[in-house]
């Protein structure tokens, strides 16, 4: 059950509108994290499913993210955010679901990035779970 607490920094400071920003997502197998920046980088807002009230095994699920890039966009939208540039990392189970949020919360998406680091054949990967 997700509870009703708002963290994360969601206040919009005066100096901080802007149209055009950056938008991070890094998905993780355990959580979700998005923050909004401006073009020089600037940190507009933030926030995450853990911030959003999910706790354990709930941090990671899709509606998770969707919540949290819900509660860090709506500040900025209303600060006059319009165009974003996202920038995707990580193999996490949020990562298609954070991106429809964002489109659905009426801002246009310019560029999608996929940053997410590919080993080629680097450390030796975590045992596999025996249950």
């Amino acid at each position: 059950m997700q509870k009703n607490r708002q963290r994360g920094n969601t206040n919009l400071k005066k100096k901080k509108k802007f149209t055009h920003g950056i938008v991070y997502i890094k998905a993780t197998f355990n959580n979700t994290l998005v923050t909004i920046t401006d073009w020089q980088g600037n940190v507009a807002s933030w926030s995450s499913a853990g911030a959003c009230g999910f706790r354990g095994a709930k941090k990671a699920t899709p509606f998770a993210a969707q919540t949290a890039v819900r509660t860090a966009l709506q500040p900025c939208i209303e600060g006059g955010l319009r165009f974003v540039e996202v920038v995707v990392c990580g193999p996490g189970s949020g990562r298609e679901t954070a991106l429809r949020a964002i489109y659905t919360a009426g801002v246009r998406l310019t560029v999608i990035r996929d940053v997410t680091p590919v080993p080629h054949n680097g450390c030796r990967p975590p045992n596999k779970r025996r249950v």
